[in-house]
């Protein structure tokens, strides 16, 4: 990309991630999409000792259902047993396409056991959305949110392995951004500070093309 767009990119990037301190819980949640990392960095705390037991939510998405038949759950649990976590510690919840399916679902799976925090972890740049919505469905959840420790270089090389190139990537930052504040206007979200330079960012990309993921 040209050093406008990168610098555009980095301002979302930026923005989007929140930055939790990790604590003990009694939960990891990786939640889908095609970002195989997600499961790596979920395995990764699982082996650090931050909790006990994994879940995996997502069934197929408005990008990987064009991309692959089997879940993202499982898919995802197969890379963390892979990676060294045991079988019997993971838990699949494979029906939901998006992210307030992934956190009804997952609440509705969950409500039998003595759950009281959870450590979320999604793509670096959903971080901020996933907050918001769980604002908004599961209110009174403690959720630590996390994500695969990658500079934008590094995201943006591993999701061509996985099967999307550059401009894709890069479209799917834009259409998450925007939804921060479309789903809060819809009810989706919690309402959430946007700087303006962040908007200038969005409005710069969009100009450049990257409109493919924009929500009406």
């Amino acid at each position: 990309m040209d050093q406008t767009v990168y610098e555009q990119v980095q301002t979302l990037w930026n923005y989007m991630h929140m930055h939790m301190a990790l604590e003990k819980s009694d939960i990891i949640v990786g939640f889908g999409c095609y970002n195989e990392e997600i499961a790596l960095r979920a395995a990764e705390l699982y082996h650090q000792g931050y909790a006990p037991q994994i879940l995996f939510t997502g069934g197929l998405g408005r990008n990987t259902k064009e991309m692959w038949t089997e879940s993202e759950a499982e898919r995802f649990a197969r890379i963390a047993i892979s990676a060294g976590v045991p079988e019997d510690a993971i838990l699949i919840e494979n029906k939901s396409t998006n992210t307030a399916e992934n956190i009804l679902f997952t609440k509705n799976m969950l409500a039998d056991r003595e759950i009281h925090q959870m450590i979320g972890i999604h793509k670096p740049f959903m971080e901020r959305r996933l907050y918001a919505a769980m604002g908004v469905y599961w209110p009174e959840m403690k959720c630590i949110i996390t994500s695969p420790q990658l500079s934008i270089e590094e995201y943006i090389r591993l999701s061509q392995l996985q099967g999307l190139d550059e401009k894709r990537v890069i479209e799917v930052l834009v259409g998450d951004f925007q939804r921060i504040d479309a789903y809060a206007k819809r009810g989706f979200q919690i309402p959430q500070e946007i700087p303006q330079s962040a908007w200038d960012a969005f409005r710069t990309l969009v100009d450049c093309g990257y409109t493919h993921d924009l929500v009406e």
